[in-house]
């Protein structure tokens, strides 16, 4: 005998307290690209040293309804000599009900920038392509591996160790 298949919504529908999660928007909330040194800088031979710093953030905007907003910020250089600078805040806004508070948390500094990581790297892209500059792909980020970081370095600063090794990239 084989047993029924149950889809997401047939399970949400079967348990009312089975809680809800959808993107409601996506948008972009700032961006800046700066060529600090152009024209020059695209006579210079092109061997780029690039700096990213990823954050995010999360805002409850009404009950159930969470803006999160995926900074991503790029510094690249040639030499001494800046080549562009580019900050992008990619934001989303998404219902999640009926989760417990700890799992909202997680959702908002996990799920949330996983899907909005594609937007910020098209747009990245299409920046400094337009920019004038070779292709800048971003490579995946582990937002879960971050969120983890995170949590273990908060859990850390509230004991007050600081004993552990700094880790650098």
């Amino acid at each position: 005998m084989t047993e029924p298949t149950r889809n997401d919504q047939t399970a949400a529908a079967g348990n009312p307290n089975a809680g809800q999660f959808a993107i409601q928007k996506i948008y972009i909330k700032d961006i800046s690209f700066e060529t600090p040194h152009s024209p020059q800088i695209f006579a210079e031979e092109w061997t780029p040293r690039v700096n990213m710093q990823l954050s995010s953030g999360a805002t409850s905007i009404q009950e159930d309804m969470t803006e999160v907003v995926l900074t991503v910020t790029l510094t690249v250089t040639l030499g001494e000599k800046t080549a562009y600078l580019v900050e992008a805040h990619i934001a989303g806004i998404f219902l999640i009900k009926d989760f417990p508070k700890d799992m909202v948390e997680r959702m908002a500094a996990t799920i949330c920038p996983n899907i909005l990581f594609p937007f910020a790297r098209e747009l990245v892209c299409d920046l400094v392509t337009r920019g004038g500059f070779p292709q800048l792909l971003l490579a995946p980020v582990n937002f879960e591996a971050l969120y983890a970081q995170q949590k273990k370095q908060n859990a850390m600063d509230a004991d007050g160790s600081t004993t552990e090794p700094e880790i650098k990239h």
